[in-house]
This record gives structure tokens, C-alpha cells and sequence, in this order.
């Protein structure tokens, strides 16, 4: 027991001295992708390794709500890759109730994103008199908080639309249905410009109001921190991001021990047993497919007010597919794993091929040349086409045919999946 107490202590407090290593390291180059990465590495460390729930909260609250605000005052890019994190992670916890609790394979979950996005973006910019006998559009931006709770209800009950003749069928058959139901939401947007203007077709919306920013800058000025409007917003949606995260995860561990849960798990793992057992098999996916739909109806309006512009290209198929690659990279059934999933698409997809492309394109630009006397190779003979970036979708296909055959359970599984998996072997 004395051993087992001393190496949590030295294990917390190598922990506790890489977060801090790499924080500080982050706020003296918030431009690099290296320490960006060590400092989220060692909040991940925090989460997953045996130390004191206490150190866990004080090393995630000093990252999450000190150290990547400050250095995010430097690089504004932190700010956005972290809302987008942020989105992409309640839409995957959102999929994750449906093809990780449920065992419902989904292909058209954009389509609910679209929902929500619409939802604020029509009534929030001049799009509405378009249609409406009363020309008082805008609505100001304090309608925002309001929209986004309708957000949530529209995209349920589109997910309940959706559903009831989808979830009457299985498997693959499931999928490709819903992939065309979500598909039809995406060309509704697109044409439903005449004959009476809803959503300005292909066009998009622009622009959109986002909500009043005065009262968070006053918070500031109280502690002597002078923000203008430009700096605010960036801070205000990384900060609106976070606390939705936190109550989308809260909703998700109760529904994971609720008895909505377990019949969800039950339906996954067995239909004819759970049918057997006195679950309606229709309506528990139905609330599947509807609580899943809400979250991503929910980040929609926040994209919308935060882009300020919507158009239907941003709720292509590849939308879906990819946040279905988060759910699966994480592991199934995981809220930490739709997490991580989210936070590790996004991080290679935005910044890291990215910046790969434009260190090879440097060393191009500068000829750069390896002498290593039995080989040698001048960088400025490179060809222009292989730039990271353009092949983000090999990259993660190939992620996904690794995950497959050395870890299918997912970087962080979930204790029932395992125990399938096994079971199965």
C-alpha cells in the first residue's frame, strides 16, 4: 500500500510538472504546434492517468481556463482551433448516444447541424423578411441564447422525422437511408430560395447577428483587462464552447446510467433480447436518434452566429463521415473517447498537415539539401502536389485501417465494448 501511495504521489507530480513545463513553454511560443500539443498531452495525461480527481480539475481548469485564453491573446488561432474542438466534440458525444450506445450507424448527422445552423441564421440576419408578412428581422443578437434552445428542439424533432422510417430498418441498410435523409436536408437548403426565399439557396446567409458581447467585456474591465469587440468574441466563444461541452458531457454520463442508457445498450447488443426483455425497440431509438440530433441542432446556431454565414456546403456528406471517424478513433460508447476523437481529427485536419505543408513548402522555397554523403536529396526538387494538407482524407483513412486491425476498440474504449470484443474473440 506505501508503494502504491509513494508512486501515485510521483506520478501526480510528474504530471503536475509537465503541464506546467509545457504551459509556460506555450505561453512563450503560442505560435508553435509543438508546445500546443505537449501542453494538451499532459491535460490528457491528467484525465486518463491514477492521480487525484482534485489535481485533475486544478491541472484542467489552469489549461483550459488560464493558460490557453492568455496565450490565445497572442495567437487568435488558438482560440479558433479550440471552438472548433469544442463543436465537433458535442457533436460527436451527440453521435455517440446513437452509434456508440445505441448501435444505430448514422451517415446523414450533419443533416441536424444544418437544422440548428438555419435555425438562428434565418431570423438572425435579413433572410426572414423574405418570407414573413412582419419585416422586424434582424432579431437582436440577445435572441441568440433563445434560438439556440430552439435549435435544439427543431433539430429533434427533425431527428424524430428522420428516424421513424429510418430505424425500422438494420445495419447497412440503416446507413445508407439515413445518409439519403441527410442528404435531402442539405438539398432543401439549396433550393429552397424559390418560389419563396427560406434559406437564399446556394447563396447562403450573410449576416448573421451574434449575441451581445458589452456585459463580458465589463468582466474583464473589472479585473483591469481592457478588451475591445474583435478581441472579446474569439474569447467569448472559446468560453461558450466550454461550458456547453461541460453540459453536454453531464447530460451524457446521466443518460449513460440512466435506464434510457441501458435500454440503448441493450437494443446494441442484442435487439431480440432487449424486445424480449419489455423494451420498445421503435420508441428507445426514436429518443436515441432525437437526444443525439439536439446536440449537434445546439452547435449548429452557435456555428452560425460565430461564422456569421451559412450555405449548404458546410453540411456535406464528408461532415458526417468525418465526425463518425472521431466516435470510432475515440472508441465507441466513450464520452472521453468522442472527446479525444474530436480533439485529434480537428488538431491534425486544421493545424497539424497543415503546418506540415507549409514546413516542406519552406524547405522547398529555400532548397534545402540533405548531404548524408551516400545519400542525397536537394528539397527544392520536391514535387509542389505532396503537401499534407491536400491529403487529409488519405490520412485519415489510413488512421482509420490502422485503428482497425491494432486497437478497433478505439484510443479510450468503453469497459462494456471490451468486454464484447473479447467475449466475441
Amino acid at each position: 500500500m506505501k508503494n502504491l501511495a509513494r508512486n501515485q504521489l510521483l506520478l501526480s507530480l510528474a504530471i503536475a510538472l509537465v503541464a506546467v513545463a509545457s504551459g509556460f513553454w506555450l505561453l512563450s511560443d503560442p505560435r508553435g504546434t509543438l508546445p500546443f500539443l505537449l501542453t494538451l498531452a499532459s491535460l490528457l495525461g491528467a484525465f486518463l492517468l491514477p492521480i487525484s480527481k482534485w489535481l485533475k480539475v486544478l491541472i484542467g481548469g489552469a489549461i483550459l481556463l488560464i493558460v490557453v485564453p492568455a496565450a490565445g491573446f497572442q495567437n487568435s488561432f488558438l482560440f479558433e482551433l479550440g471552438v472548433q474542438i469544442g463543436i465537433y466534440a458535442a457533436m460527436a458525444l451527440g453521435l455517440n448516444v446513437v452509434v456508440g450506445l445505441a448501435g444505430l450507424l448514422d451517415l446523414g448527422y450533419a443533416a441536424f447541424f444544418a437544422v440548428g445552423a438555419y435555425t438562428w441564421a434565418i431570423f438572425g440576419s435579413k433572410q426572414a423578411n423574405e418570407f414573413m408578412p412582419v419585416k422586424i428581422f434582424p432579431l437582436p443578437g440577445e435572441y441568440f441564447y433563445l434560438f439556440m434552445l430552439l435549435a435544439v428542439v427543431a433539430a429533434a424533432i427533425t431527428g424524430l422525422i428522420i428516424g421513424l422510417p429510418a430505424l425500422r430498418l438494420k445495419g447497412d441498410y440503416l446507413a445508407i437511408v439515413t445518409l439519403g435523409l441527410g442528404e435531402v436536408v442539405r438539398v432543401l437548403a439549396n433550393n429552397l430560395d424559390q418560389p419563396i426565399n427560406i434559406t437564399n439557396g446556394p447563396q447562403g446567409i450573410t449576416p448573421i447577428q451574434r449575441p451581445p458581447v458589452d456585459w463580458f467585456i465589463a468582466i474583464f474591465n473589472q479585473f483591469g483587462i481592457q478588451l475591445d469587440k474583435a478581441q472579446a468574441y474569439p474569447l467569448f466563444f472559446y468560453f461558450l464552447v466550454l461550458g456547453i461541452i461541460g453540459i453536454v458531457t453531464l447530460v451524457n454520463i446521466r443518460l449513460d446510467h440512466s435506464r434510457f442508457g441501458r435500454a440503448w445498450i441493450a437494443i446494441r447488443e442484442d435487439e431480440i433480447a432487449a424486445r424480449a426483455m419489455g423494451i420498445p425497440l421503435l420508441p428507445t431509438k426514436l429518443l436515441a436518434f432525437a437526444t443525439g440530433a439536439s446536440f449537434s441542432g445546439a452547435m449548429g446556431a452557435l456555428f452560425a452566429a460565430k461564422q456569421l454565414y451559412v450555405s449548404p456546403e458546410s453540411f456535406t456528406l464528408i461532415q458526417s463521415i468525418i465526425i463518425l471517424v472521431m466516435v470510432i478513433l475515440g472508441g465507441m460508447g466513450s464520452i472521453p473517447g468522442a472527446i479525444l476523437g474530436a480533439a485529434t481529427v480537428t488538431i491534425l485536419n486544421v493545424d497539424v498537415l497543415k503546418t506540415a505543408s507549409e514546413y516542406l513548402e519552406g524547405l522547398r522555397s529555400s532548397g534545402f539539401t540533405i548531404n548524408l554523403g551516400f545519400f542525397k536529396y536537394n528539397f527544392a526538387n520536391l514535387p509542389t502536389q505532396l503537401e499534407p494538407a491536400k491529403y487529409e482524407r488519405m490520412v485519415f483513412g489510413l488512421i482509420m485501417v490502422l485503428m482497425m486491425i491494432y486497437r478497433p476498440e478505439g484510443i479510450i474504449p468503453e469497459k462494456r465494448r471490451v468486454l464484447e470484443m473479447r467475449e466475441s474473440e
